[in-house]
């Protein structure tokens, strides 16, 4: 599951990385992403990657209540093609989530997990919101949790974007060579916000 990440890149970086344009107002940097929050999303409707403002928590385009949102925040990859919230969006409304990690708690304590810069987990998106795609931990996390968001490396982005895929389950598997490190658990409060909140803390909440 992916319940809380960060998304606190510079506007403009993030249009560099993924070579997409902005057509909306930015939303303000977070360093604690919540469900319902707005954050940017990249996605191609044929004219080209644009970077989008949407509100995460799925309302697939049957429902009537906007209220399931907040039930449909991930979609699990063993099932995003069959289950019926996610199954018409996979085909042809999928994005990229740009992030920097997201967040697990293990024993109460939270622990940020993150590569070596900009991430890209796989997303779906219908009426102005989208979810988080995940998968399979693999074997170096499952200590911290049995699932994590699908990460796409760059050279997948664009299969990921395109109109057919081939393949789906071949691009979300589980992915390795991530680091962890325990965080303060100001996290927990989604008012809480800004860098402190990734930096690495002894067990005891102390700063390293």
């Amino acid at each position: 599951m992916c319940g809380r990440y960060s998304a606190s890149r510079p506007p403009d970086l993030t249009e560099e990385t993924f070579a997409a344009r902005r057509v909306d107002e930015p939303p303000p940097p977070s360093w604690n992403v919540a469900p319902t929050d707005p954050v940017s999303v990249v996605l191609d409707r044929g004219e080209g990657r644009e970077l989008r403002t949407l509100t995460w928590g799925l309302i697939p385009s049957w429902a009537d209540d906007p209220r399931i949102a907040s039930k449909l925040i991930n979609a699990r990859a063993e099932t995003v093609a069959t289950k019926p919230p996610f199954r018409t969006a996979l085909k042809s409304r999928r994005c990229l989530v740009p992030a920097e990690g997201w967040y697990e708690w293990r024993d109460r304590r939270p622990h940020f997990v993150h590569g070596d810069g900009q991430l890209a987990f796989a997303g779906l998106y219908e009426r102005g919101t989208f979810t988080i795609v995940t998968t399979a931990a693999p074997d170096e996390l499952a200590w911290l949790h049995d699932r994590m968001p699908a990460v796409l490396p760059p050279d997948e982005w664009e299969e990921w974007l395109g109109s057919e895929i081939d393949d789906v389950a071949g691009l979300l598997r589980p992915r390795g060579g991530f680091a962890t490190h325990p965080v303060s658990t100001d996290v927990n409060n989604v008012r809480n916000n800004g860098p402190s909140l990734v930096l690495p803390v002894e067990e005891d909440g102390t700063l390293f």
